[in-house]
């Protein structure tokens, strides 16, 4: 297997790397330079119409681009430890944190990249003010989200480590790095960032 993959900053190769790396899987990584736009490249666009990374490639040529979709392939062929759940319930609700991640995190900080943040100004059209809120949503959404894991659980859905919190740390990191501030006052997820970057997967 090749992972057409990126270095840090990008959080979606980072996503897949942790997870390989928690797993115990060793990808054969090729990296691609965003700045260089090697991911818009012509060869590339083959492997992913839509010219993002990463991207799987399996032995056979088939490759698989999304990074929940090769999270779930990785976890199907290498079952142990499972990081989707092992009963239907667990499954679900791993399905369940990874959609709410995803829209009450994730789509702040991707808004605020995309329309208030320097580097992406000679990208796209910004629509500043509009970047600019999404400060205030994501303090709402990390608000809730102490709410929610101020029980004393150890992990985002309990005591077992998941694809969940692999796919919230790096959106957390990335919100840092891009300058949010999302944990500030979050005791409780403050102490959940800091069991997660005590793993040696953190480093991937």
């Amino acid at each position: 297997m090749k992972l057409y993959s990126a270095p840090m900053p990008a959080p979606n190769p980072r996503r897949v790397r942790m997870f390989a790396a928690e797993k115990g899987i060793a990808l054969d990584e090729v990296m691609l330079d965003l700045r260089q736009r090697d991911h818009k490249a012509p060869e590339h666009v083959v492997r992913n119409s839509l010219g993002q990374v990463p991207v799987l490639e399996l032995d056979d040529g088939t490759t698989l681009s999304e990074t929940i979709a090769i999270c779930r392939y990785l976890d199907g062929i290498h079952p142990e430890p499972p990081m989707f759940g092992r009963t239907p319930l667990e499954m679900a609700q791993v399905d369940m944190w990874i959609r709410r991640f995803e829209i009450q995190i994730g789509e702040p900080v991707k808004m605020y990249w995309r329309h208030a943040h320097p580097a992406t100004a000679a990208l796209i059209e910004q629509h500043r003010d509009f970047g600019r809120s999404n400060l205030a949503a994501l303090d709402r959404a990390m608000a809730w989200l102490e709410g929610e894991v101020a029980d004393g659980r150890t992990w985002l859905t309990g005591e077992t480590l998941t694809v969940v919190d692999i796919a919230a740390v790096t959106i957390v990191d990335f919100a840092e790095l891009i300058g949010m501030q999302p944990i500030k006052e979050a005791k409780a997820v403050a102490a959940w960032h800091a069991r997660m970057t005590a793993r040696p997967s953190y480093a991937a």
